[in-house]
């Protein structure tokens, strides 16, 4: 922030997300049915109110845009959006609430759902079905969006371009293949890092494998009904960040840095000849059904992101059978299911999606 003196610019429409161009920073978020949204700039994680807000006053194509010269990589920000609060008709926003960007390409930290990450109040007192706005806000738990610089030295390294007859994939779950074993470093085990080991390396060529699958690395939340219990979510199919790879999955930091350590675990098995590909989960978000949290999408432009139920548009059409269905007719979230794949082929350059 120490570069920021308050100028504000129109920016522009696309791309979508945060963008950094080595003197500010596009921000951009499509919501077609807003009214309103405030951009919210943080110094650090735990703030309990945002340090900075900007009204993005400028709209083109339902994409609410603005451009902050001097904001820099490693700047936390997420997203306060405004309009009608009608959960009965499908209509969610709710400005308490933190919202979480869906193009943000680093989330800081792990995400817990507390109760202020919901819309609605609940509990002793309240009666069911009535969906009284929640009025306590949210800023304080919400994980932030995080600014990143996207340079990365790939020296040279290519892809194997191995072809699918020769393959000979080995699937894993990132923090499992390495959490326990004795010849990495304790910081490094379960993450990005201990998986690019040349311990870890070397077994695979000996067996020959010619592509690694890994499993749900997009940025994950911990639910509340497993919190309560004292567990957590291992697998990762309850995704919130399409573009950001998982923090907790990283040995050196989890404020943006997770995503160098992803393209240097990259870069190091295509130097041996060895393809990543990614379980990938786009059918559904970790915001579960109509009485789950409001983290991102739902807050945002809960009818365009998601398939609501024909009949009550409190409800969702629930086809994956986890709450929530993402809308595929939605041409706003095909294209961020598009500009994912992309994202990750291009930019992650991994190689393939499962």
């Amino acid at each position: 922030m120490k570069d920021y003196k308050g100028i504000v610019l129109l920016g522009k429409p696309y791309p979508l997300g945060a963008t950094y161009d080595g003197e500010g920073v596009n921000f951009a978020l499509f919501s077609e049915n807003a009214t309103g949204v405030k951009l919210c700039l943080f110094n650090d994680p735990a703030d309990s109110r945002e340090c900075e807000h900007v009204n993005m006053e400028e709209v083109t194509d339902y994409v609410w845009h603005v451009y902050l010269p001097g904001i820099r990589p490693g700047q936390l920000y997420g997203y306060r959006v405004y309009g009608r609060y009608m959960p009965k008709k499908g209509i969610r926003f709710n400005p308490q609430k933190l919202l979480i960007d869906p193009y943000a390409k680093a989330i800081q930290g792990r995400i817990e759902v507390k109760d202020s990450m919901f819309d609605y109040t609940f509990g002793p007192g309240v009666k069911k079905g009535v969906f009284e706005k929640n009025i306590i806000d949210s800023s304080a738990e919400v994980n932030k969006s995080v600014v990143i610089d996207t340079a990365f030295d790939w020296e040279g390294v290519r892809r194997p371009e191995t072809s699918m007859h020769n393959s000979i994939i080995y699937e894993l779950h990132v923090k499992g293949f390495t959490a326990r074993h004795p010849g990495l470093p304790e910081n490094e085990r379960g993450t990005y890092r201990g998986l690019a080991n040349p311990l870890i390396i070397d077994y695979f060529r000996n067996l020959g494998i010619t592509a690694i699958e890994l499993m749900p690395i997009h940025h994950f939340m911990h639910n509340k009904y497993l919190l309560e219990k004292g567990l957590s979510d291992y697998w990762g199919y309850n995704s919130i960040g399409y573009f950001a790879p998982h923090a907790e999955y990283s040995a050196s930091g989890m404020s943006g840095e997770q995503v160098t350590e992803f393209k240097e675990m990259v870069k190091a098995y295509h130097r041996a000849g060895i393809e990543v590909i990614l379980d990938v989960v786009y059918n559904h978000t970790g915001e579960g059904n109509h009485l789950g949290p409001t983290l991102a999408f739902r807050g945002i432009d809960n009818r365009n992101y998601y398939r609501m139920d024909p009949k009550h548009s409190l409800y969702y059409t629930d086809y994956t059978g986890t709450g929530n269905t993402l809308n595929m007719l939605s041409s706003r979230t095909l294209q961020l299911v598009m500009d994912s794949l992309r994202y990750w082929a291009t930019e992650m350059q991994v190689d393939g999606f499962r």
